[in-house]
């Protein structure tokens, strides 16, 4: 199951509290205060697995507590520290916390290994032996220990993909990436065939690769929640570039330019309040590449060139391809590689472009 957003409670450990005690040992009359100090309490900690991409663990066990300080004993003896709670969770991963009615960031965790401390343990409260002074030789005080940190998190996963796949309902992104990586998503001729967000890596030779996500198709007003693009967008945050696929054929009774236009326009629509660190710019300022997919099922030539002139109007390229037969899949991926690199100076301008619209 994939699971990408969950809401945790964290409680770091308490405290342990000091002691009062008195020696009485009968080589000792004279005595005198020997409570120790109560030990600290663990914190919480976030740490990036390798071995983790999903959320799932976290989605029906959301309540977690780090262990108390012991309490402090006579003869000074110092309680135990209690042991951090380490939660691990995949790379991608954002917290946030939850203040009133928003969500602040906390940490963008990318790094295998990486760790955060998201809750800290109270510390131990001081015994008796502490407080004595050459006024008070026999002190009755002592410390209770502090409570641990509580904090209700948010954690949320964005892919860490170089490109993403977009596009509407059944455009053919899952058999593109089946085609161009070892991934293998679920293919079938209806739309929403891929429920979850898909990861491939495609390896052009001459050490030339880059990662490549799959994601939900999307329809209009998927920003705002319709279909399950709203759930995904958020994925493509931290791509750099995007494949923009669109159906020209004329099998499932779409315009290809208005399919262009409508996923366009939710790239630009979609903002996620409190995105936190780590996003590369909005969706609609990163570099596009467009793919006219199925020209092994075009029937109607002229579907091709009308998508053709409209995204050219924007200053785009468009290259047409087949999933299915492999046919300019080559020339699309070297479109995508020069493109990938040479991102970081291209984003505003092809951002600027693709919202300018038809001259």
């Amino acid at each position: 199951m994939f699971v990408d957003e969950v809401d945790i409670h964290v409680t770091a450990g308490d405290g342990g509290h000091g002691c009062l005690s008195f020696r009485r040992e009968k080589s000792a009359p004279r005595g005198g205060p020997d409570g120790g100090e109560g030990g600290d309490g663990g914190s919480v900690y976030l740490v990036v697995s390798p071995h983790l991409n999903t959320l799932v663990n976290y989605r029906f066990h959301p309540t977690f507590t780090a262990q108390r300080g012991a309490h402090g004993s006579g003869s000074t003896r110092t309680g135990r520290n209690g042991r951090d709670l380490q939660l691990e969770v995949p790379a991608g991963t954002v917290a946030f916390e939850h203040r009133d009615d928003t969500l602040a960031a906390l940490a963008d965790l990318v790094e295998p290994g990486q760790r955060v401390m998201v809750a800290r343990g109270g510390g131990g409260g001081r015994g008796n032996r502490r407080f004595v002074s050459s006024t008070n030789q026999a002190p009755r005080r002592t410390e209770p220990g502090r409570p641990g940190e509580q904090r209700r998190l948010r954690l949320r996963l964005k892919l860490l993909a170089d490109v993403g796949l977009v596009g509407c309902p059944n455009a053919g992104k899952s058999t593109l990436i089946a085609r161009i990586s070892a991934a293998r998503p679920k293919i079938a001729d209806y739309p929403f065939t891929t429920l979850s967000p898909n990861l491939g890596v495609v390896d052009l030779g001459d050490d030339r690769s880059f990662v490549v996500a799959d994601v939900p198709g999307l329809i209009a007003g998927a920003h705002a929640g319709h279909g399950l693009g709203d759930r995904f967008l958020a994925h493509l945050e931290r791509t750099r570039v995007l494949v923009h696929l669109v159906d020209v054929s004329s099998l499932g009774g779409r315009d290809p330019c208005d399919d262009f236009d409508v996923v366009c326009r939710e790239l630009a629509s979609f903002h996620e309040d409190g995105a936190g660190p780590g996003v590369r710019g909005r969706l609609s300022d990163k570099p596009q590449v467009v793919a006219a997919n199925k020209v092994d099922a075009l029937d109607e030539p002229d579907r091709l060139e009308r998508l053709r002139a409209h995204v050219r109007r924007r200053g785009v390229d468009l290259h047409a391809i087949s999933g299915v037969t492999g046919e300019g899949v080559s020339g699309l991926l070297e479109a995508v590689w020069a493109r990938f690199r040479g991102a970081d100076g291209a984003v505003e301008a092809a951002g600027n472009a693709l919202r300018a619209g038809p001259a």
